[in-house]
């Protein structure tokens, strides 16, 4: 290999396939030794780096191929109208994965000025992914710990969450290509992957005298949705599978995101016809409601009898840009709203997670769509939930990769708090998940159908569910912080990482 052909691909080849490699890691691909070479490469080749900003280039260029390839699916809802919105999907793809790679070239930078050893850049990538967790609202979405729900590795998120496993994946792989310098790290290493590979995963007892839950997925495809021609017939649609006989009855009937084609206020005669239908279960449903002038919410309601709502959940956690726009006075001036959303700026946020208490049941908490993202919004309820329910409308993020990793999100949630999800998705994937993150019975992607299926029973509190990620920030900055006593063991040679 020539000088400049070596200096090519450290500089540019080898942290864009790494990343793109890692990421067949994830849903809808889940290969799990494509993950783990992923990112063992990137973390051979990335302490090799020259310099602090070699490392941050390094850095920026394996996430971007990262999540070019994991996050594809962002270019879905530009393309729903695509002659008015198609023209922004390539650059929200470029945009979203050169921005979240930002945090992996501050990671390499940092990880090269504390020394520069492997430890090093699997601590720092960790603090950053946790701080993508949160900053600007947060983004967690495909942490590379995403790529093991499910594998018997993610049941320890339930101790330690899905941070502390990220800090526990990245060391392993930081800890491979130490086996060529010391030998004997090889077999502890191979034992400490084949446990958490082949760790069996428990799964929740659904015998005896469970609640019934009915999921209903009327798959109505986003661009016919809200058409004059289809609004009725996918209304009817959720009414019929609502209204199918059953014995016993389900306790709790599900619909998804936006279900509801009317809004609140004046939705009363078709909310009647569906409580009718419903022949004495309870019913959960998405629909919107305004409030003032102006103000919309996307919100879930839990109706009586009659239909009347006797609950109602606001979403509190928008999707940026989608549901709502930063700085909107800034784009008011260019006359642009949320994506997705109803009326001038999008929808307003709710004041919090609110736990609805369902006869037969027990106590839910609701998350509509993105919240299912934060497991924080689990942990913010005013109590305990025995269930929570994710009702979502993911026709948004197409039909190949975007729901399965919303789903696999949706199991992450379910292992980490030790309560059991019950998922409802306009177009998939519908699904009930016991505490262990198994999914007991689904929907599948792109068909209409319900499906009904006992409710699991929740675990005792999590560990994660006390701390939160506090646990795993102490990690984290431990192993930061230990990086400073391994300052400079790595061989460079003298014109690696320059490009």
């Amino acid at each position: 290999m020539t000088q400049r052909l070596r200096r090519l691909m450290i500089g540019w080849g080898a942290p864009l396939i790494s990343g793109a490699v890692a990421a067949m890691g994830q849903a809808p691909f889940d290969f799990l030794p494509a993950l783990l070479a992923g990112f063992v490469a990137a973390l051979w080749w990335w302490p090799r780096c020259a310099s602090p900003k070699q490392a941050a280039k390094f850095g920026w260029l394996f996430g971007t191929g990262y999540f070019a390839v994991t996050l594809s699916w962002i270019v879905e809802p530009f393309l729903i109208e695509p002659e008015v919105f198609g023209w922004m999907a390539p650059f929200a793809l470029v945009f979203m994965a050169g921005g979240l790679a930002l945090f992996w070239g501050l990671a390499g930078y940092i990880a090269k000025r504390i020394g520069g050893h492997p430890l090093a850049y699997a601590g720092t990538l960790a603090l950053v992914e946790l701080l993508r967790a949160y900053v600007l609202t947060g983004f967690p979405w495909a942490l590379a710990s995403q790529g093991l729900v499910n594998w018997g590795a993610y049941q320890a998120a339930a101790w330690i969450g899905p941070h502390g496993v990220n800090l526990a994946f990245l060391l392993v792989c930081a800890a491979v290509p130490l086996i060529v310098r010391r030998r004997w790290i090889a077999v502890p290493l191979a034992l400490l992957i084949g446990a958490g590979v082949f760790w069996p995963v428990p799964k929740s007892d659904v015998s005896g005298d469970l609640p019934i839950a009915r999921v209903i997925q009327p798959n109505a495809v986003q661009s016919q949705k809200w058409t004059e021609a289809n609004v009725r017939k996918f209304f009817d649609r959720q009414v019929a599978f609502t209204a199918a006989p059953a014995d016993p009855r389900p306790d709790l009937v599900i619909w998804p995101e936006t279900a509801v084609p009317f809004v609140l206020e004046y939705a009363g005669p078709a909310l009647g016809y569906v409580a009718e239908q419903a022949a004495g279960s309870e019913v959960l449903l998405g629909i919107q409601r305004t409030e003032g002038a102006g103000r919309w919410f996307n919100s879930a309601i839990l109706l009586d009898d009659a239909g009347a709502p006797v609950a109602v959940y606001d979403k509190y956690h928008l999707v940026p840009f989608g549901e709502y726009l930063p700085f909107q006075a800034f784009f008011d001036r260019f006359g642009l709203t949320g994506l997705a959303a109803f009326g001038v700026g999008g929808y307003s946020a709710g004041d919090g997670p609110h736990v609805f208490d369902v006869p037969g049941v027990g106590p839910i908490l609701p998350l509509i769509c993105y919240e299912a993202l934060f497991p924080q919004n689990v942990f913010g309820a005013p109590e305990r939930p025995a269930l929570l329910v994710h009702m979502t409308n993911d026709a948004w993020f197409g039909n190949f990769s975007g729901p399965y990793q919303h789903l696999a999100i949706a199991r992450m949630r379910a292992i980490e708090s030790g309560i059991p999800v019950v998922r409802s998705a306009n177009t998939g994937i519908s699904a009930v998940i016991d505490a262990y993150g198994n999914v007991l019975g689904q929907v599948e992607l792109n068909s209409a159908g319900y499906l009904d299926l006992p409710v699991p029973t929740s675990r005792k509190m999590t560990l994660y569910s006390r701390t939160s990620d506090w646990l795993a920030m102490l990690l984290i900055l431990g192993i930061v912080a230990s990086a400073f006593q391994f300052r400079g063991p790595i061989s460079v040679d003298a014109d690696a990482g320059e490009a």
